[in-house]
Order: C-alpha cells, then structure tokens, then sequence
C-alpha cells in the first residue's frame, strides 16, 4: 500500500478561510490515502462544525493546552501518516497537484525528511507584503526543487523553514519532535532536524496561498511576537541602528513602489501606497528590535505589544523549573557523600596502550573555546586509539534536547568524535579516566565509581567569574578535591601550586588547527579592527574594549570596526560590523581580512590569540600574568597593553599606523606557535596520564606495604 498522508491543520476561530482550505485539500490528486487532522482550541465562530463537514477528524483541546509547538507534536501522535503535512487555517493549496508535488523530495533513505513551499499573497494583499513574499521566496531557486545540502561546512544551517506549508517524514518528526516555544517552533525544528543529520527541501511548485492583511497595529504585534520567537529559539537579536533602520525603510519603501508602478498603480494611490509602506517598514523595525530584546522590558509593556496578550514567564515555586534556579546538586550530594573510591590499579595502567577516557563536559553552545579544546584534544586522543566518550553534566538545562542531537552539534561545530555521548549517568559503564572540565563536573566526577584515575582540564580560574557568593566557594573548593590538574598555562599551574596546595599538576599549551588557520592569500583590509567581545563572560573586558574602540575612532575616524563571538551585538557608541559566532573556517577567512586583532583576557588567555597569529593577524591583548607567562617568552609576538581604554587604543593605533611593525609581529608570532598543535597538547596530556597512572600503583604499594609493616609488628606484639 501506498504510505499515507496526514494532513494537521492546527485551528482558533478559523472560520474565514477554513471551508477553502479544507475544500482545496480534498481536491489534491494523491496516489496516498490522505487524512485531515484538526486540532481546535476553543473556537467559537463555527471553525469545529466547518471542519467535521468537509470530513476533518478534529481534535478538541483547552485554549490552554495550545502551544505552536506542542499542539503540532499532539496532532502527529494521534495521525497514522508516513508523512505529516502542516498547513495553518489560512494557508489555500494552489492547485490540485500541491501535495504530490510538495511530498515528493521526502526520502528517508536520502535523509530528506522535511519540505516547504512558498507562500502566495491573496488578492488583497498590500503591495508592501507581496512584494516581500515574492522577492523572498524567489532568492531560494528557480530550480523545481532544491536540496539544502550544506556543501561549506564553515555555513550553519539556514533553519529556514515554515509550517504554513510543509511536510515532514514521521521518522524525522519521530527523531526529533517540535520543540515546546512560544514562537518559531518551524524554525527550531529545522535545524534541529538538520543537526541531527536530516536534510530538507524547498518546492517551488507546492505553493500556498496565505498572505493577507492586518491592521497596522496588529502587524506590529505580530511581528513582535514573531521576533521574539526568533529570539528564544536560535538566539536572533535584530540589530538596533537608528541612521541603518532609516536606510532600509528608504529602500523597502523604494522597492514598493517599483512594485506598485509595475502592477499600473500611480497619482493619488501611489502616494498613499507610499505614506502606508513607510509607516509598516518602520513600525516593523520598531516592532522587530522590540520583540528579539523582550527580556529587557517591562512584564505589562511586553504583555501589551504582544498579539497573544503574553509576557515573559516568571518560573513558578517548586517542580523542576525551581531545580534550575538552584542547581548544584552534585555539590549537596558530594557533601553528603563523599568521593567514590578509585578502581584498584595494577602495574600495568601506566603502560597500556589504549585507555577509555570519559569526558564530563558542561553544557555548550556553538563558538565556546573551552569546548573546542577538549575536543580537540579528545579527539587526538582517539586518533591514538583510546576510546573516549562525552558526558553532558547539565544542571540548568541550558541542553534540553536528545543525546543524538548533542552528539551531531560536537561532530558539526567542534570535532568529529567518534565516541558517545550522553546526557545523564544512567549509562555510565566506569572509565581509565575520567575528566572533569569545568568547575561544576567535578562534584560529580569525583562521585563516579569504577575510575582509575579522576583528572580535572583546568582551563582557567574560575572562581574569578564569580563575586563574592556561593559559587566562588564551590569553585574553589574543586581544588581541594583530590583530582589530578591538567592547567593551560605555566600561570594557572602556579595558582594551582601556590594557592591551592595541589600536589598533582602539569601544563598543556592550547594548540591551533593550521589546516584552517593560515595566513590569507589575497590582500587585507586596510584600516580593520577585530574585536571578540562576549558581554556575557565578564572577563573577557567587553566594555573595555569598547571604550578603547571608541576613543580609536575619535582619533582615526575612518577606521573600520568589526564585532564578533556572540549570538548577539553588544551595544556600542558607535556603528561597526556584527560578524556573530562563526565556524572555525569562517573565523579563519574574517582573520584573514582584519588589520589588527583586539582580544582581552583578565584571567587565563584564550584560543582566540593563537589562531589569529596563525592567520598572520597582530593581536593586542591586555597586560597580565596569564598572557605574559605564555606570550613573554618571547618579545615582539603580541602586544600588552596596560588594562585601560587609553593604553589599549594607543596600541591598536600604533599597529595600525606602521605597516613594517605589523608585518613583522606578524611574522615572529607565525614563528611562535607553528608547533603548538593539538597532537602536542594531547602528547603533554598523555603523558602527564601515565605518570599518574604510574604513581597510582607505586602509592598502592607503598600502602601495602605500610599495612603489611603493621600488621606484622601488630602480631610481634601480640605474640
């Protein structure tokens, strides 16, 4: 039999468009037995009476149960399709061949498992949104259908993707299921889906007609509540520039009436016309900054400029949500328990060839250093045949998706692993090693049983992120707790040493990938600052930096600035170039445009320095202990400057005015780190292993022996 198709139309008050679109539905030629699905959520206008009429199974629920996403998952779970079909009350199929044509890309053994088409604007339609509709859904392909295949895997996933019109293989939807938001639940699910290795398709041909029009202020709503959609689930911020907004109002409203000129419109209805799109295009940028900065405004304000009357949640007392606000656990746990007792060691631990190494990793996102190195360095590892595996120590909940799709994210973003990973210890099966890397894995790192060795990737001093609280105590205490230290400075050891009394250390120098790393083959800009800003981790100096940049500009107004590593634009003084997070090919290309390199660090230095050296880039970093005790080695390679916004610009202005001096500290810093490879640092790493592993035995004896010694002198005496 023919695999069948579930049509879900997800429906409120629906009643003006419903009979059309239920009615176009049954019109379709299919080969495959096609069932609709209505989920109502308390219509009053006829919607429930309309749908069973034109034989809709409907589903009746609580307006509110009703989420995009979690009402999309309950109406797959009760279809019976191969294929799920998602259209809005709204959206008419255009034509009686826009389902086969829509379904026929999907491929389960080619991995396409989602499609969409384009929508059509209603004859009523403002100029202004069917100008947008066609000019949008024209840049994707004239071809009849496209694949999104990612061939440049420094690009991420688009995520593009719309349940006004689309189609999704129940095993794609089985694997990965909508996420529960508010908003963009179609976005999410893309490149989740996408992440988890799935591809998917755009259909010229399977259009639907859906646009149409609102009131100005309800457009304006929605946009807000779209945005912000777009803000909670892939972390898009609108850029909010006042001289930038004013350009692109001028050239959409420019663009419309080119539209309208040509649909024959002139004289009093293209002055209207124009009047009308000036105040949607800037109402929208208004609307849009709004909604992707709605964490930032008031709870009434926010309840007010969203269509859905909803403002930001405030978790409730108790359950789960109440666990995330407070979520150190392991730490009560750890006091009450105690450490677990390592594994017995043999002889032969420090000379084995292979070992299984467990990694407990905090929670990441796309762009986090720290991940990338112990990644990196895992993946060395496995290169020399030990195995290794990650696990996910999560106590905010900061990764709430499936093992497979964090295992995709380490493989696309970071490192081709090969090993598992996991989200909970449920599995756990013991380890030769286990590895914390953060301050918040080592609590449970030191409870796992089955370990012959328990080590700590100490990456910097984290307790310094921390006022005086609660945090800062625990992450000092980690020090304490009997694990082995691998540090990534010659400083971070000695504050292991000095301060914290650690016996058990060594050092490992970050490495750079010079495969994508290298110096540029076409020329560079001539006057660009890069500067890697992460207003969230405090001690990277972002506001610092900025002042620094601001008082540069004062002095060289023509100065190009560029901003990157985060998801979001740190608000400035001044206009400047958000390049977001990138991956590390990407990264490699800006490095290669840029004239100098702003990095600051004030605690322990960063990857970011070293891959831009390899790309030839003069970097300025601050003045400090960790930056001297790996730079200082040798002069000439970076230059340090005093933590102040004057001593920071005057040396990016110095770099920037003397060509020949950039070109030579370019030149002594490729010098500098062409062998600081990751096989290096996982050559320090291993071997600081086996010396442990060894002194693990070698302290077993002596024990023994101890033991034995009384033992014998217990019974002398007894005797």
């Amino acid at each position: 039999m023919t695999p069948g198709v579930s049509v879900v139309i997800p429906v409120k008050n629906g009643a003006r468009w419903l009979a059309e679109v239920l009615a176009a539905v049954a019109a379709q030629r299919s080969d495959a037995p096609v069932e609709v699905v209505v989920v109502d959520s308390g219509s009053s206008d006829g919607s429930v009476e309309i749908a069973r009429a034109h034989g809709a199974r409907v589903i009746e629920i609580d307006p509110q149960e009703f989420g995009h996403g979690r009402t999309r998952n309950l109406a797959a779970e009760r279809s019976s399709g191969d294929v799920i079909v998602f259209l809005t009350q709204d959206a008419t199929p255009a034509g009686d061949t826009w389902l086969a044509r829509l379904v026929a890309p999907l491929d389960a053994g080619a991995k396409v498992g989602l499609a969409f088409g384009p929508h059509l604007p209603r004859a009523e339609t403002s100029p202004m949104i069917a100008r947008e509709l066609s000019e949008f859904f024209g840049s994707f392909t004239d071809a009849e259908v496209r694949l999104d295949d990612r061939p440049d895997p420094a690009e991420p996933a688009t995520g593009f993707f719309s349940n006004v019109n689309s189609a999704v293989l129940r095993s794609c939807w089985e694997e990965v299921r909508f996420r529960d938001v508010p908003y963009a639940e179609d976005q999410a699910f893309a490149r989740d889906a996408m992440a988890a290795g799935w591809r998917k398709a755009y259909v010229p041909g399977a259009a639907v007609l859906h646009a149409h029009d609102y009131p100005f202020t309800e457009f304006m709503r929605r946009y807000f509540d779209e945005y912000r959609g777009l803000r909670e689930t892939i972390g898009h911020v609108e850029p909010l520039h006042p001289g930038r907004a004013a350009r692109t109002v001028r050239a959409q409203v420019a663009g419309d009436l080119r539209h309208m000129r040509a649909g024959g419109a002139g004289g009093p209805a293209l002055a209207a016309g124009a009047v009308r799109s000036a105040r949607h295009h800037a109402g929208r940028a208004i609307a849009s900054a709004l909604g992707s900065r709605h964490d930032r405004l008031p709870s009434g304000l926010s309840r007010r400029l969203s269509l859905e009357g909803r403002a930001d949640v405030t978790p409730k007392q108790g359950g789960s949500r109440a666990r995330r606000a407070y979520p150190y656990e392991s730490v009560r746990e750890y006091a009450r328990r105690g450490p677990a007792p390592l594994a017995l060691p043999s002889p032969h631990d420090g000379d084995r060839a292979l070992w299984h190494i467990a990694w407990i990793v905090p929670p990441f996102r796309r762009g986090s250093g720290g991940h990338m190195a112990l990644f990196r360095i895992a993946l060395e590892l496995e290169a020399r045949g030990h195995s290794c595996s990650i696990w996910i120590q999560d106590d905010v909940g900061m990764m709430d998706r499936r093992a497979a799709l964090a295992q995709r994210e380490v493989v696309e973003h970071f490192a081709p692993l090969r090993g598992g990973v996991f989200n909970t210890f449920d599995d756990w099966h013991g380890a030769d090693v286990a590895f914390a890397t953060g301050w918040q894995t080592t609590y449970p790192v030191a409870m796992l049983p089955d370990c012959k060795l328990q080590a700590y990737l100490v990456q910097d001093h984290e307790p310094d992120f921390y006022p005086a609280s609660a945090e800062r105590i625990w992450a000092e205490r980690t020090y304490g707790l009997g694990l082995a230290c691998v540090a990534s400075s010659p400083w971070l050891e000695q504050v292991l040493r000095d301060r914290y009394a650690v016996d058990r250390t060594a050092v490992f120098e970050y490495g750079v990938d010079f495969d994508v790393y290298r110096p540029p083959t076409g020329p560079r800009d001539d006057q660009t600052v890069l500067f890697y800003a992460r207003p969230a981790t405090p001690r990277r100096a972002t506001a610092m930096g900025m002042l620094a940049i601001e008082e540069l500009l004062e002095r060289r107004p023509g100065t190009h600035v560029v901003v990157f590593g985060d998801s979001k634009p740190p608000p400035a003084p001044f206009e400047y170039e958000f390049a977001g997070v990138l991956e590390p090919a990407a990264l490699a290309r800006l490095y290669g445009r840029a004239t100098v390199g702003l990095v600051l660090s004030l605690t322990n230095y960063s990857l970011v320095p070293k891959e831009m050296m390899a790309c030839g880039l003069p970097v300025v970093d601050v003045r400090g202990a960790s930056a001297e005790s790996v730079f200082g080695r040798r002069q000439g390679v970076i230059e340090l400057a005093d933590a102040d916004p004057p001593a920071l610009s005057a040396a990016l202005e110095s770099l920037l005015a003397d060509a020949t001096r950039r070109e030579r500290m370019a030149a002594a810093a490729q010098s500098f780190v062409a062998g600081m490879t990751w096989t290096a640092a996982a050559d320090q790493i291993e071997r600081a292993l086996r010396g442990w592993m060894h002194g693990r035995w070698r302290q077993y004896m002596q024990d023994a022996r101890s033991h034995d010694g009384a033992l014998a002198e217990a019974r002398a005496h007894l005797s």
